[in-house]
Protein backbone atom coordinates (compact mmCIF):
# COMPACT_ATOMS: atom_id res chain seq x y z
CA UNK A 1 0.00 0.00 0.00
CA UNK A 2 1.66 3.89 -1.01
CA UNK A 3 1.36 5.68 2.48
CA UNK A 4 2.03 9.30 2.81
CA UNK A 5 2.70 10.18 6.66
CA UNK A 6 3.02 14.38 7.48
CA UNK A 7 4.67 14.98 10.56
CA UNK A 8 7.98 12.89 11.75
CA UNK A 9 7.20 13.56 15.39
CA UNK A 10 6.47 10.80 17.89
CA UNK A 11 3.20 9.08 16.31
CA UNK A 12 4.41 9.59 12.32
CA UNK A 13 7.74 8.60 13.01
CA UNK A 14 6.49 5.38 14.89
CA UNK A 15 3.84 4.70 12.13
CA UNK A 16 6.61 5.06 9.56
CA UNK A 17 8.91 2.92 10.71
CA UNK A 18 5.78 -0.02 11.91
CA UNK A 19 4.19 0.32 8.40
CA UNK A 20 7.48 0.47 6.66
CA UNK A 21 8.34 -2.84 8.23
CA UNK A 22 4.94 -3.99 7.30
CA UNK A 23 6.19 -3.64 3.78
CA UNK A 24 4.15 -0.73 2.71
CA UNK A 25 5.70 2.25 0.31
CA UNK A 26 5.75 5.11 2.66
CA UNK A 27 6.80 8.67 2.15
CA UNK A 28 7.51 10.93 5.29
CA UNK A 29 6.35 14.59 4.67
CA UNK A 30 8.37 17.21 7.78
CA UNK A 31 8.98 21.15 7.33
CA UNK A 32 11.94 19.89 9.67
CA UNK A 33 15.22 18.86 7.53
CA UNK A 34 16.84 17.53 10.99
CA UNK A 35 14.23 14.96 11.73
CA UNK A 36 13.73 13.79 8.21
CA UNK A 37 17.61 12.96 8.32
CA UNK A 38 17.76 11.11 11.42
CA UNK A 39 14.66 8.78 9.89
CA UNK A 40 16.53 8.40 6.62
CA UNK A 41 19.40 7.03 8.78
CA UNK A 42 17.48 4.32 10.01
CA UNK A 43 14.43 3.20 8.10
CA UNK A 44 13.99 2.69 4.18
CA UNK A 45 10.96 5.31 3.75
CA UNK A 46 10.63 8.13 1.37
CA UNK A 47 11.16 11.86 3.19
CA UNK A 48 10.37 15.42 1.67
CA UNK A 49 10.97 18.53 3.64
CA UNK A 50 7.83 20.74 2.82
CA UNK A 51 4.49 22.18 4.30
CA UNK A 52 2.25 19.43 4.46
CA UNK A 53 -0.53 21.59 4.17
CA UNK A 54 0.05 22.97 0.49
CA UNK A 55 -1.63 20.89 -2.24
CA UNK A 56 1.84 21.30 -3.88
CA UNK A 57 3.66 19.86 -1.68
CA UNK A 58 1.19 16.35 -1.08
CA UNK A 59 1.42 16.17 -5.09
CA UNK A 60 5.29 15.86 -4.89
CA UNK A 61 4.87 13.61 -2.05
CA UNK A 62 2.63 11.14 -4.60
CA UNK A 63 -0.78 11.84 -3.21
CA UNK A 64 -2.31 11.76 -6.31
CA UNK A 65 -2.28 8.34 -6.49
CA UNK A 66 -1.50 7.38 -2.80
CA UNK A 67 -4.41 4.71 -1.35
CA UNK A 68 -3.73 6.46 2.46
CA UNK A 69 -2.61 9.57 3.90
CA UNK A 70 -1.89 10.12 7.72
CA UNK A 71 -1.79 13.58 8.84
CA UNK A 72 0.13 12.78 12.21
CA UNK A 73 1.73 16.97 12.98
CA UNK A 74 1.08 18.31 16.28
CA UNK A 75 -1.29 21.29 15.27
CA UNK A 76 -5.08 19.73 15.25
CA UNK A 77 -5.49 22.48 12.40
CA UNK A 78 -2.93 21.30 10.02
CA UNK A 79 -4.11 17.79 10.11
CA UNK A 80 -7.69 18.88 9.23
CA UNK A 81 -6.91 20.65 6.14
CA UNK A 82 -4.10 18.16 5.16
CA UNK A 83 -6.50 15.35 4.89
CA UNK A 84 -9.19 18.10 3.18
CA UNK A 85 -6.34 19.05 0.57
CA UNK A 86 -5.29 15.23 0.23
CA UNK A 87 -8.79 14.19 -0.88
CA UNK A 88 -8.73 16.55 -3.08
CA UNK A 89 -5.52 16.12 -5.00
CA UNK A 90 -6.70 12.17 -5.18
CA UNK A 91 -5.96 10.22 -1.86
CA UNK A 92 -8.43 7.62 -1.49
CA UNK A 93 -8.44 7.35 2.36
CA UNK A 94 -7.12 9.53 5.18
CA UNK A 95 -6.60 9.71 8.76
CA UNK A 96 -5.80 12.70 10.88
CA UNK A 97 -4.85 12.98 14.20
CA UNK A 98 -6.37 15.54 16.64
CA UNK A 99 -5.85 16.52 20.05
CA UNK A 100 -8.73 19.10 20.75
CA UNK A 101 -11.98 17.50 22.49
CA UNK A 102 -14.32 19.98 19.98
CA UNK A 103 -12.96 18.70 16.82
CA UNK A 104 -12.76 14.69 17.90
CA UNK A 105 -16.54 14.85 19.42
CA UNK A 106 -17.64 17.02 16.97
CA UNK A 107 -18.54 20.05 18.97
CA UNK A 108 -20.75 22.46 16.64
CA UNK A 109 -19.89 20.84 13.73
CA UNK A 110 -19.62 17.14 12.28
CA UNK A 111 -15.80 18.06 10.95
CA UNK A 112 -15.33 14.19 9.97
CA UNK A 113 -18.29 13.94 7.82
CA UNK A 114 -17.41 18.13 6.54
CA UNK A 115 -14.09 17.66 5.79
CA UNK A 116 -14.03 14.18 3.65
CA UNK A 117 -11.98 12.22 6.82
CA UNK A 118 -12.52 9.12 7.07
CA UNK A 119 -11.16 8.32 10.35
CA UNK A 120 -10.08 10.37 12.94
CA UNK A 121 -7.57 9.46 15.53
CA UNK A 122 -6.62 11.20 19.14
CA UNK A 123 -4.49 8.98 20.90
CA UNK A 124 -4.66 10.59 24.29
CA UNK A 125 -8.16 9.74 24.11
CA UNK A 126 -7.88 6.16 23.47
CA UNK A 127 -5.30 5.64 25.48
CA UNK A 128 -7.54 7.66 28.48
CA UNK A 129 -10.27 5.36 27.30
CA UNK A 130 -7.73 1.92 27.61
CA UNK A 131 -6.49 3.01 30.94
CA UNK A 132 -10.39 3.94 32.36
CA UNK A 133 -11.80 0.42 31.63
CA UNK A 134 -8.60 -0.89 32.81
CA UNK A 135 -9.16 0.79 36.35
CA UNK A 136 -13.10 -0.34 35.86
CA UNK A 137 -12.53 -3.92 35.40
CA UNK A 138 -9.35 -5.47 34.87
CA UNK A 139 -10.74 -8.29 32.87
CA UNK A 140 -12.66 -5.92 30.60
CA UNK A 141 -12.07 -6.36 26.91
CA UNK A 142 -10.51 -3.54 24.91
CA UNK A 143 -12.91 -2.93 22.33
CA UNK A 144 -12.31 0.96 22.29
CA UNK A 145 -10.73 1.43 18.64
CA UNK A 146 -14.36 -0.11 17.84
CA UNK A 147 -16.82 1.67 19.86
CA UNK A 148 -15.25 5.03 21.45
CA UNK A 149 -15.57 3.97 24.86
CA UNK A 150 -19.33 3.73 24.16
CA UNK A 151 -19.84 0.33 25.09
CA UNK A 152 -18.53 -2.20 27.75
CA UNK A 153 -17.68 -5.83 27.67
CA UNK A 154 -17.04 -7.57 31.43
CA UNK A 155 -16.88 -11.20 32.34
CA UNK A 156 -18.55 -11.81 35.83
CA UNK A 157 -19.69 -14.48 38.22
CA UNK A 158 -23.62 -14.66 39.03
CA UNK A 159 -24.29 -13.92 42.83
CA UNK A 160 -26.28 -16.21 44.35
CA UNK A 161 -29.01 -13.49 45.17
CA UNK A 162 -29.09 -11.34 41.95
CA UNK A 163 -32.55 -10.91 41.13
CA UNK A 164 -32.00 -12.51 37.39
CA UNK A 165 -31.05 -15.75 39.07
CA UNK A 166 -33.10 -19.00 37.99
CA UNK A 167 -35.10 -16.53 35.82
CA UNK A 168 -35.74 -17.34 32.31
CA UNK A 169 -33.90 -14.74 30.27
CA UNK A 170 -37.41 -14.36 28.78
CA UNK A 171 -38.77 -12.81 32.13
CA UNK A 172 -35.76 -10.79 32.42
CA UNK A 173 -36.39 -7.27 31.75
CA UNK A 174 -32.50 -6.14 30.78
CA UNK A 175 -32.12 -2.35 30.19
CA UNK A 176 -31.75 -1.16 25.89
CA UNK A 177 -28.78 -1.35 25.01
CA UNK A 178 -27.02 -4.50 26.71
CA UNK A 179 -26.44 -7.99 26.00
CA UNK A 180 -25.86 -11.20 27.73
CA UNK A 181 -23.50 -13.11 25.31
CA UNK A 182 -21.77 -16.05 26.74
CA UNK A 183 -22.75 -18.12 29.78
CA UNK A 184 -20.36 -20.33 31.32
CA UNK A 185 -21.00 -23.37 33.25
CA UNK A 186 -19.86 -25.68 34.67
CA UNK A 187 -16.49 -25.24 32.62
CA UNK A 188 -19.15 -25.62 29.29
CA UNK A 189 -19.52 -22.43 27.18
CA UNK A 190 -22.19 -21.73 25.90
CA UNK A 191 -24.83 -18.78 24.11
CA UNK A 192 -27.76 -17.77 26.04
CA UNK A 193 -31.12 -17.90 24.51
CA UNK A 194 -34.83 -16.66 25.99
CA UNK A 195 -34.80 -20.11 28.29
CA UNK A 196 -31.77 -19.96 29.87
CA UNK A 197 -31.78 -19.08 33.33
CA UNK A 198 -28.72 -18.24 35.05
CA UNK A 199 -27.76 -20.20 37.88
CA UNK A 200 -25.12 -19.04 41.05
CA UNK A 201 -21.87 -19.53 39.86
CA UNK A 202 -22.38 -18.84 36.44
CA UNK A 203 -19.77 -16.81 34.59
CA UNK A 204 -21.44 -14.06 32.47
CA UNK A 205 -20.00 -12.05 29.30
CA UNK A 206 -21.86 -8.61 29.55
CA UNK A 207 -22.35 -6.50 26.64
CA UNK A 208 -23.55 -2.63 27.61
CA UNK A 209 -23.85 0.93 26.20
CA UNK A 210 -22.02 2.48 28.76
CA UNK A 211 -25.07 4.57 30.34
CA UNK A 212 -26.79 1.38 31.13
CA UNK A 213 -24.34 -1.22 31.85
CA UNK A 214 -24.19 -1.09 35.47
CA UNK A 215 -27.97 -1.12 35.74
CA UNK A 216 -27.66 -4.63 33.46
CA UNK A 217 -24.84 -5.80 35.62
CA UNK A 218 -26.76 -5.28 38.83
CA UNK A 219 -29.21 -7.65 37.79
CA UNK A 220 -27.03 -10.63 38.02
CA UNK A 221 -24.04 -9.57 40.16
CA UNK A 222 -24.99 -7.94 43.40
CA UNK A 223 -21.72 -7.17 45.19
CA UNK A 224 -21.38 -4.14 46.43
CA UNK A 225 -18.55 -2.16 44.83
CA UNK A 226 -16.17 0.19 47.29
CA UNK A 227 -15.44 3.37 45.90
CA UNK A 228 -12.08 3.05 44.48
CA UNK A 229 -9.64 6.28 44.93
CA UNK A 230 -7.49 7.21 42.64
CA UNK A 231 -4.15 9.50 42.53
CA UNK A 232 -3.33 11.49 39.42
CA UNK A 233 0.08 12.86 39.03
CA UNK A 234 -0.10 15.22 36.07
CA UNK A 235 -2.61 17.78 34.53
CA UNK A 236 -1.80 16.98 30.65
CA UNK A 237 -4.77 16.70 27.67
CA UNK A 238 -4.99 13.09 28.83
CA UNK A 239 -5.53 13.55 32.42
CA UNK A 240 -8.82 15.95 31.14
CA UNK A 241 -9.83 12.96 28.91
CA UNK A 242 -9.30 10.28 31.65
CA UNK A 243 -11.18 12.08 34.21
CA UNK A 244 -14.16 12.44 32.37
CA UNK A 245 -13.86 8.40 31.47
CA UNK A 246 -13.92 7.93 35.32
CA UNK A 247 -16.53 10.14 36.30
CA UNK A 248 -19.36 8.44 38.19
CA UNK A 249 -19.64 7.45 41.85
CA UNK A 250 -17.35 4.40 41.79
CA UNK A 251 -14.48 6.84 41.52
CA UNK A 252 -12.71 9.63 43.99
CA UNK A 253 -10.67 11.14 41.98
CA UNK A 254 -7.22 13.53 43.13
CA UNK A 255 -5.37 15.19 40.67
CA UNK A 256 -1.70 16.64 41.57
CA UNK A 257 -0.50 19.51 39.17
CA UNK A 258 2.44 21.03 40.24
CA UNK A 259 2.16 24.24 38.02
CA UNK A 260 -0.08 26.82 39.69
CA UNK A 261 -2.16 28.17 36.80
CA UNK A 262 -2.77 24.53 35.12
CA UNK A 263 -4.49 23.44 38.61
CA UNK A 264 -6.85 25.97 38.52
CA UNK A 265 -7.65 25.58 35.13
CA UNK A 266 -8.41 21.84 35.83
CA UNK A 267 -9.99 22.94 39.09
CA UNK A 268 -12.44 25.17 36.75
CA UNK A 269 -12.80 22.36 34.01
CA UNK A 270 -13.11 18.96 36.13
CA UNK A 271 -15.65 20.36 39.10
CA UNK A 272 -15.85 16.26 40.25
CA UNK A 273 -12.13 16.17 40.92
CA UNK A 274 -9.78 17.39 43.82
CA UNK A 275 -7.33 19.24 42.53
CA UNK A 276 -4.64 20.39 44.36
CA UNK A 277 -1.54 21.70 43.49
CA UNK A 278 1.44 19.66 44.53
CA UNK A 279 3.66 16.86 43.87
CA UNK A 280 2.41 13.57 45.06
CA UNK A 281 6.03 12.53 45.34
CA UNK A 282 6.93 14.78 47.94
CA UNK A 283 7.33 12.77 50.88
CA UNK A 284 5.67 15.42 52.93
CA UNK A 285 2.45 15.80 50.47
CA UNK A 286 2.72 12.07 50.22
CA UNK A 287 2.12 11.56 53.75
CA UNK A 288 -0.18 14.46 54.55
CA UNK A 289 -2.44 13.49 51.88
CA UNK A 290 -2.44 10.02 52.81
CA UNK A 291 -1.81 8.49 48.99
CA UNK A 292 -0.11 5.58 50.63
CA UNK A 293 -4.34 4.48 51.24
CA UNK A 294 -4.57 5.15 47.69
CA UNK A 295 -5.99 2.47 45.30
CA UNK A 296 -4.45 3.58 42.24
CA UNK A 297 -1.47 5.94 41.31
CA UNK A 298 -1.86 7.21 37.92
CA UNK A 299 1.48 8.71 36.56
CA UNK A 300 0.84 10.83 33.51
CA UNK A 301 3.40 13.62 33.45
CA UNK A 302 5.46 14.02 29.90
CA UNK A 303 8.83 13.03 31.80
CA UNK A 304 9.00 9.59 31.26
CA UNK A 305 11.72 8.71 34.19
CA UNK A 306 9.79 10.72 36.85
CA UNK A 307 6.60 8.92 36.01
CA UNK A 308 8.27 5.45 36.28
CA UNK A 309 10.40 6.52 39.13
CA UNK A 310 7.28 8.05 40.83
CA UNK A 311 5.45 5.38 40.48
CA UNK A 312 7.58 2.61 41.67
CA UNK A 313 7.89 4.60 44.78
CA UNK A 314 4.00 4.88 45.50
CA UNK A 315 3.74 1.14 45.07
CA UNK A 316 6.85 0.74 47.14
CA UNK A 317 4.83 3.12 50.32
CA UNK A 318 1.79 1.16 49.87
CA UNK A 319 -0.24 1.81 46.62
CA UNK A 320 -1.77 -1.21 45.52
CA UNK A 321 -1.55 -0.23 41.79
CA UNK A 322 0.30 1.71 39.73
CA UNK A 323 -0.25 2.94 36.12
CA UNK A 324 2.63 4.59 34.14
CA UNK A 325 1.91 6.64 31.02
CA UNK A 326 5.37 5.74 28.62
CA UNK A 327 6.11 8.10 25.39
CA UNK A 328 9.58 6.35 24.45
CA UNK A 329 9.25 2.72 23.62
CA UNK A 330 12.84 1.94 25.14
CA UNK A 331 11.27 2.62 28.59
CA UNK A 332 8.52 0.30 28.08
CA UNK A 333 10.45 -2.52 29.27
CA UNK A 334 11.35 -1.07 32.57
CA UNK A 335 8.12 -1.44 34.55
CA UNK A 336 7.73 -5.15 35.27
CA UNK A 337 11.16 -4.85 36.40
CA UNK A 338 10.34 -1.78 39.03
CA UNK A 339 6.98 -3.47 40.01
CA UNK A 340 4.85 -1.42 37.92
CA UNK A 341 1.07 -2.85 37.45
CA UNK A 342 0.78 -1.40 33.91
CA UNK A 343 1.91 0.95 31.02
CA UNK A 344 0.67 2.68 28.26
CA UNK A 345 1.71 4.68 25.50
CA UNK A 346 -0.25 7.15 23.36
CA UNK A 347 1.64 6.55 20.02
CA UNK A 348 1.89 2.51 20.63
CA UNK A 349 -2.44 3.44 21.15
CA UNK A 350 -2.69 5.71 17.90
CA UNK A 351 -0.44 3.36 15.40
CA UNK A 352 -2.16 0.31 16.21
CA UNK A 353 -5.47 2.37 15.57
CA UNK A 354 -3.75 2.99 12.57
CA UNK A 355 -2.74 -0.21 11.57
CA UNK A 356 -6.49 -1.56 12.23
CA UNK A 357 -7.71 1.06 10.26
CA UNK A 358 -5.36 0.38 7.22
CA UNK A 359 -6.81 -3.21 7.21
CA UNK A 360 -9.80 -3.21 4.97
CA UNK A 361 -10.16 -6.83 4.98
CA UNK A 362 -14.18 -7.41 5.80
CA UNK A 363 -13.91 -9.83 8.39
CA UNK A 364 -11.44 -9.31 11.13
CA UNK A 365 -10.52 -11.20 14.35
CA UNK A 366 -10.62 -8.75 17.48
CA UNK A 367 -10.27 -10.95 20.91
CA UNK A 368 -11.37 -13.73 21.90
CA UNK A 369 -13.64 -14.21 24.99
CA UNK A 370 -14.53 -16.90 27.78
CA UNK A 371 -10.75 -18.21 27.56
CA UNK A 372 -10.97 -18.71 23.99
CA UNK A 373 -13.96 -20.76 23.63
CA UNK A 374 -15.57 -17.68 21.57
CA UNK A 375 -14.25 -15.22 19.08
CA UNK A 376 -14.82 -11.80 18.49
CA UNK A 377 -15.04 -10.49 14.94
CA UNK A 378 -15.59 -6.92 13.69
CA UNK A 379 -17.18 -7.21 10.25
CA UNK A 380 -17.66 -4.43 7.53
CA UNK A 381 -21.48 -5.26 5.71
CA UNK A 382 -21.29 -5.26 2.33
CA UNK A 383 -24.67 -5.22 -0.58
CA UNK A 384 -24.44 -8.90 -0.76
CA UNK A 385 -25.34 -9.15 2.94
CA UNK A 386 -28.12 -12.14 3.58
CA UNK A 387 -29.76 -10.13 6.38
CA UNK A 388 -29.57 -6.60 4.73
CA UNK A 389 -32.84 -4.38 6.32
CA UNK A 390 -34.02 -6.93 8.28
CA UNK A 391 -34.77 -6.43 12.27
CA UNK A 392 -32.43 -8.58 14.43
CA UNK A 393 -35.95 -10.08 16.05
CA UNK A 394 -36.50 -11.83 12.54
CA UNK A 395 -32.65 -12.90 11.96
CA UNK A 396 -31.29 -16.21 13.28
CA UNK A 397 -27.65 -16.53 13.71
CA UNK A 398 -27.74 -18.85 17.01
CA UNK A 399 -26.44 -20.86 18.18
CA UNK A 400 -23.04 -20.07 16.84
CA UNK A 401 -23.33 -16.22 16.48
CA UNK A 402 -24.48 -13.25 18.69
CA UNK A 403 -24.00 -9.41 16.69
CA UNK A 404 -22.99 -7.51 19.68
CA UNK A 405 -22.74 -3.99 18.33
CA UNK A 406 -23.55 -1.62 15.65
CA UNK A 407 -21.12 1.07 14.40
CA UNK A 408 -23.42 3.38 11.76
CA UNK A 409 -21.46 6.58 11.11
CA UNK A 410 -20.04 8.13 13.90
CA UNK A 411 -23.34 6.28 16.11
CA UNK A 412 -22.19 3.13 18.21
CA UNK A 413 -24.57 1.15 20.28
CA UNK A 414 -25.06 -2.34 21.21
CA UNK A 415 -28.54 -2.96 19.11
CA UNK A 416 -32.04 -4.35 20.03
CA UNK A 417 -34.53 -6.85 18.90
CA UNK A 418 -35.89 -4.37 16.20
CA UNK A 419 -32.42 -2.56 14.68
CA UNK A 420 -31.56 -3.96 11.28
CA UNK A 421 -28.37 -4.24 9.79
CA UNK A 422 -27.37 -1.83 6.45
CA UNK A 423 -24.79 -1.73 3.59
CA UNK A 424 -21.80 0.18 5.09
CA UNK A 425 -22.47 -0.82 9.16
CA UNK A 426 -19.50 -2.13 10.97
CA UNK A 427 -20.28 -4.96 13.46
CA UNK A 428 -18.75 -6.48 16.11
CA UNK A 429 -20.25 -10.61 16.24
CA UNK A 430 -19.34 -12.77 18.70
CA UNK A 431 -19.47 -16.44 18.27
CA UNK A 432 -18.19 -19.81 18.74
CA UNK A 433 -14.12 -20.46 17.90
CA UNK A 434 -13.22 -22.47 14.73
CA UNK A 435 -17.05 -21.28 13.37
CA UNK A 436 -15.61 -18.14 11.35
CA UNK A 437 -16.68 -19.78 8.12
CA UNK A 438 -20.26 -19.10 8.72
CA UNK A 439 -19.87 -15.30 9.05
CA UNK A 440 -18.51 -15.31 5.31
CA UNK A 441 -21.80 -16.98 4.65
CA UNK A 442 -24.21 -14.63 6.39
CA UNK A 443 -22.61 -11.73 5.42
CA UNK A 444 -21.24 -12.16 1.86
CA UNK A 445 -17.96 -11.68 2.28
CA UNK A 446 -14.02 -12.67 2.25
CA UNK A 447 -13.05 -15.16 4.81
CA UNK A 448 -12.06 -14.34 8.70
CA UNK A 449 -8.32 -13.63 9.11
Amino acid sequence: MKIVICGAGQVGSYAAEQLAGANHNITLIDSDSDRLRAIEDSLDVGTLQGNCAEASVLRDAGCADADMLIAATDRDEVNLLTVSLAKGVGTRRTIARVHHRAYFENHGLDYQAHLGIDHLICPEYSTSIAIAQTLRNPGALAIENFARGRIEIQEFEVSPDAPAVDKPLAQVTMPRGTLLLAVTRNQYVFLPDANTAMKPGDLAILAGNTETFQEARRLFHSEKNARRHVVIMGGPPLAVWLCRSLRSRNFAIRLFETNRIRAEELADKLDWVTVIHADPTDPNVFAEENIAHADVFVALLDDDEHNILGSAWAKSMGVDETVVLVQRPKYLHLYENVNIDRSFSPRHVAVTEIERTIDERPIKFMASLAKGVLDLFQVSVGADCKILNKPLKEISLAPHWIITAIRRGSEVRVPGRDDDIRAGDMLLVAGQHGMDAKLKDIFGVGRAS
